[in-house]
């Protein structure tokens, strides 16, 4: 009796498990900080091994690509179907600091099992989930009988993500024409739970800036000018008061301009997450909940936009009084943007707002940092519809669907290739990501494995019919 194609992608895995998971091992081995100076020939080395393991592999083009900072990782395997589409993989191959003395149970950098649970820094965030794409491939090849994939596929697997990824947009306009691709793939994600696996459709983008608030030129005796000049410290009290209503919602004027609402299908699928309020309340060291009204906790932190104080100060801070009114003030502030909202808009906005808020006698200075834009792919592009499918055969269930409320580089890819961002992976909250003791779930990560090897077929067959 012949086996099906899923029958032979399984038997592939489970024949090549072994020699994976050393490899894995190996590579779990370089400690590639990229926020440690220390660190950077280690990082450099874990590049190189990347780029040989890829070659090893059967990319045909495995390259390191240099930034001023940490270098980047470069494959490409294209496919003998020239109408194939291209896929373009992204995943980082650095990790945060981990010692043991940190509270790890062994050395961070010497991969051990236990408990079908593989402990390492990287294990879950992101080599494990960069690797299994090389096993993936392989069993896709294997079962197909194909020599090339079914899709074009490139990797690019950066190096700082961990520090912030400050070279990660100018390294990608650089290398527009050779990333150039109809799909991304972002496997630096995780799942709901280990029974219910779910696919990610979005991330939210993220503006922050400091105001600092500029009084008299130095501090002065509150008796002698309090209530007579302007106190840079309350003007930063009021700023802060004013920047949301009474229904929480972030009251600065064009702030929600351009906002993608969630339609009532995305509702219902969040709505039908097993969500344990009070166990992520605890999770989140906190006692109630609070936001924007008219919205559930999960629609709160996945799909609106957010305004949050970061830090205040300005005055006296030590001990005992000081009478006095303080020269300055400083507030922080961050911005979690959602599809449909503009960064240099909402800057725009904000600037507009605080100048606003600021009394005369008290200067105002803004500084915004950096920004990232919120990427979100519809559940019925036919992409997304790929990925969940690879997801479903592989754990033999239906998949759902959820965003993550932070921020991260895929919002990049998707602005400078114009191609939408899918996001692949099988983390779990339990594999502790920058923690102490990370780890990733064996039978989760071969799934990875396993839904990667029909996620490429997949695609090719259905790309084509997309409208």
């Amino acid at each position: 009796m012949s086996q099906t194609p899923d029958s032979v992608v399984r038997t592939y895995i489970q024949q090549h498990r072994d020699a994976f998971l050393d490899d894995l091992a190996e590579w779990l081995r370089i400690p590639s900080v990229s926020a440690q100076p220390d660190h950077a020939p280690d990082v450099r080395r874990s590049a190189d091994w990347l780029a040989a393991e890829l070659k090893e592999t059967g990319f045909p083009t495995a390259e390191v690509w240099q930034t001023p900072g940490a270098p980047a990782v470069f494959a490409e395997w294209p496919s003998d179907d020239p109408q194939a589409p291209t896929v373009l993989v992204y995943g980082h191959h650095d990790v945060q600091p981990a010692a043991r003395e940190d509270g790890w149970d062994s050395d961070p950098f010497e991969p051990v099992v236990r408990e079908n649970r593989l402990y390492a820094r990287g294990a879950a965030d992101d080599k494990g989930q960069v690797f299994f794409h090389t096993l993936g491939v392989r069993a896709h090849l294997a079962a197909t009988g194909r020599t090339t994939p079914a899709v074009h596929l490139k990797l690019l697997i950066e190096g700082e993500e961990e520090s912030g990824s400050p070279h990660f947009r100018a390294l990608v306009e650089q290398h527009a024409e050779r990333l150039a691709a109809d799909a991304v793939i972002v496997s630096d994600t995780g799942m709901w739970s280990e029974d219910t696996p779910t696919v990610c459709t979005g991330m939210r983008g993220l503006a922050e800036c400091e105001i600092r608030l500029h009084g008299p030129d130095q501090d002065i005796h509150s008796g002698s000018f309090g209530g007579a000049v302007p106190n840079p410290a309350t003007a930063a009290a009021r700023l802060v008061a004013a920047l949301h209503d009474e229904h929480a919602r972030v009251a600065i004027p064009g702030f929600y301009d351009g906002v993608v609402e969630l339609t009532d299908r995305e509702r219902e699928l969040f709505a039908e997450l097993p969500f344990d309020e009070s166990q992520w309340l605890r999770a989140a060291k906190s006692y109630a909940t609070q936001g924007e009204a008219g919205y559930t906790t999960l629609e709160r932190v996945w799909a609106r936009p957010t305004a949050e104080v970061n830090g205040v100060g300005g005055g006296y801070q030590g001990p005992g009084s000081k009478t006095i009114v303080p020269s300055s003030a400083v507030v922080k502030l961050s911005f979690r943007l959602v599809a449909g909202q503009d960064p240099d808009h909402v800057e725009k906005a904000v600037r507009a707002w605080a100048e606003q808020q600021v009394p005369a006698g008290i200067r105002c200075e803004i500084t915004f940092s950096g920004a990232t834009r919120p990427c979100l792919t519809p559940l019925d592009h036919p992409a997304l519809q790929s990925v969940a499918r690879a997801m479903g055969r592989a754990f033999g269930k239906p998949v759902r669907f959820t965003r993550e409320g932070g921020s991260g580089p895929a919002a990049d890819l998707q602005d400078v290739l114009d191609a939408p961002v899918l996001f692949l992976g099988i983390s779990v909250p339990s594999d502790g990501w920058h923690a102490p003791n990370e780890k990733v779930e064996l039978d989760l990560l071969l799934k990875g494995v396993e839904a990667t090897a029909y996620l490429w077929g997949d695609l090719a067959e259905n790309w084509r019919h997309a409208p």
